[in-house]
């Protein structure tokens, strides 16, 4: 248009602003904006900050959205830091995962950080919110940019920009206090009115809100395995010294790639060893083996190889297939939106599972049911009958594995059971974590690819259902697991970088799933890439997802 405007769309309406004009100052005009924290613009998400600068349709988004939320969250982290320094000068602040309701961090001071500390932070936190101050996007050079970083102490973060070849950052400003994470944020610390602070000895835990009751904070549950998991990979990766994903990026630039997926490999089968042993320690005893966690966690290339140990051992387990078990189809439950529901405890036919499972561990011999997917109905082979000796421990894989509802009919004293996930411990920078699901998505999303003819979209577009499932089905039993296995390998993903990009790239503005893609671009341009896989095993997990598994 002349005379320097833009017309904006929202909801059927127009609305002329001039160019330049702040989300912000669009969603100062539209009564129904009220309580939105970001927004999606020609499908790609925006802060308030953000200026407009074309013609554009555009939708808030409030915090009971993914968007939403994840700019809570960075919020949350921004308005943690802040108010760390303020009452600890000097400290340095290192957000590390996501435990429980929240996210785990330590601080390093120069005095041992006690729960009166965490107190304070929590107190200075209420009244930066009760300040309700802007959080200011500005874009800077990259000179101003390592200056400021050099200025508060940020040394990782330095490191990240040195190895970006940008001209420009994007910062934000909170006061006084300047950071970037890779993230959009909510417009102002007033916003952020939801959270507690939990002392965790040695660090904390940040807790929020859920999108699904975006002003509550659930009841805190303890995970002590889960933090237990997590602890002993920081360890193993201290030890590699690769906390970060600079120090992985010039690991690899140095050549050390080969000998990074050697020591990862070796470090996964001597886990995967030591589980089969304690197995087999207990071979009288133990006849039902679980495996569950989430998707793309590598489960099914786990349990292969959980195999192979456990013949080593002289054990020789057989598999039974959940799916066989399914109900036929008019029986199976739906879910709120009227969906049938496959993941849900009652799509599977417990009873008769169960009655297998009891006869088989008693030596009888039993007739297994096949589930007939194009007609949603069981069949029966008279030739599929199963018998397992004293010596065969009996695998099954499945979303529902470590839910005792399940297998109801064993005793929990005559199961073992083994929550597997991708736990990412890897951080861009101190601030910056790399959350599990985004990795796991990547993973699918080129195991999609490869073998089921899928282009990223779809997979972006199924995910949320994905992850539905795993808050219902998995999440909620995984401390009642007897050991836990992290499949995260700390190379893959420079090995993942060129495949998912070239997915991501086909994604265009005028599709839903563009704001997702260029979210995930962005993140993986943090990585060096990696296309030669001579060193990488047939038997690496990771191998079930790019290709060329030597048990497929």
């Amino acid at each position: 248009m002349g005379n320097g405007q833009i017309v904006v769309q929202m909801n059927g309406r127009q609305l002329k602003v001039p160019t330049g004009t702040l989300v912000g100052q669009v969603a100062a005009m539209i009564p129904e904006s009220k309580g939105a924290v970001v927004a999606r613009a020609n499908n790609d998400t925006v802060g308030f900050q953000f200026p407009l600068t074309e013609n554009c349709t555009l939708k808030f988004l409030h915090t009971d959205s993914e968007d939403g939320m994840r700019a809570y969250r960075a919020g949350l982290v921004f308005l943690f830091v802040r108010a760390a320094l303020e009452v600890l000068p000097g400290c340095t602040v290192h957000i590390k995962h996501a435990l429980s309701n929240g996210l785990y961090g330590e601080i390093d001071h120069a005095q041992p950080v006690i729960e009166k500390d965490i107190r304070a932070i929590e107190e200075r936190m209420h009244a930066l919110v009760t300040d309700d101050i802007p959080f200011e996007r500005r874009i800077v050079s990259m000179e101003e940019a390592k200056r400021i970083y050099s200025e508060q102490g940020f040394e990782d973060k330095l490191r990240l920009l040195n190895q970006n070849n940008l001209n420009e950052v994007v910062l934000y400003n909170f006061g006084w206090f300047h950071d970037s994470l890779r993230s959009i944020l909510v417009p102002s610390s007033g916003y952020l009115k939801y959270f507690k602070l939990r002392y965790y000895l040695p660090g904390f835990i940040l807790e929020y809100p859920r999108r699904a009751h975006p002003t509550q904070i659930r009841d805190y549950v303890e995970q002590g395995k889960l933090f237990n998991e997590f602890f002993r990979a920081e360890r193993w990766q201290d030890n590699i010294s690769i906390p970060t994903v600079p120090a992985l990026n010039d690991y690899i630039r140095q050549g050390g790639f080969g000998d990074l997926v050697r020591i990862s490999e070796a470090y996964h089968e001597n886990q995967i060893r030591d589980i089969a042993q304690q197995i087999s320690k207990e071979r009288d005893r133990l006849r039902i083996i679980l495996i569950a966690g989430p998707s793309s966690s590598g489960k099914t290339t786990f349990a292969q190889r959980l195999t192979v140990q456990l013949r080593v051992e002289g054990l020789w387990p057989v598999a039974i297939g959940l799916d066989d078990y399914f109900v036929d189809r008019h029986l199976t439950p739906v879910d709120e939106d009227g969906n049938l529901d496959f993941e849900a405890l009652e799509a599977i036919d417990v009873d008769l599972f169960n009655e297998h499972l009891t006869k088989l561990i008693q030596g009888e011999e039993v007739q297994l049911p096949t589930f007939h997917f194009p007609t949603g109905t069981r069949q029966w082979d008279v030739n599929k009958k199963l018998q397992v000796r004293s010596d065969q421990p009996i695998i099954i894989e499945g979303i529902h594995g470590l839910n005792d509802q399940l297998t109801a009919a064993i005793p929990k004293g005559r199961k073992f059971k083994i929550y597997i996930s991708a736990l990412t411990n890897l951080n861009l920078d101190f601030h910056t974590r790399i959350p599990t699901t985004d990795v796991r998505m990547l993973r699918r999303m080129i195991r999609d690819n490869q073998f089921r003819g899928h282009g990223a979209r779809a997979t972006i577009e199924r995910w949320p259902l994905v992850t539905r499932g795993e808050q219902r089905h998995i999440f909620p039993f995984q401390e009642d697991a007897d050991v836990m296995f992290n499949s995260t390998l700390i190379y893959e993903m420079p090995v993942l970088k060129p495949l998912a990009m070239d997915l991501l790239a086909d994604i265009t503005p005028a599709e839903p799933q563009y704001s997702e893609a260029r979210r995930m671009l962005r993140f993986l341009n943090h990585f060096v890439a990696v296309e030669d896989w001579s060193d990488i095993p047939c038997n690496s997990l990771l191998q079930e997802f790019i290709g060329g598994s030597c048990f497929e």
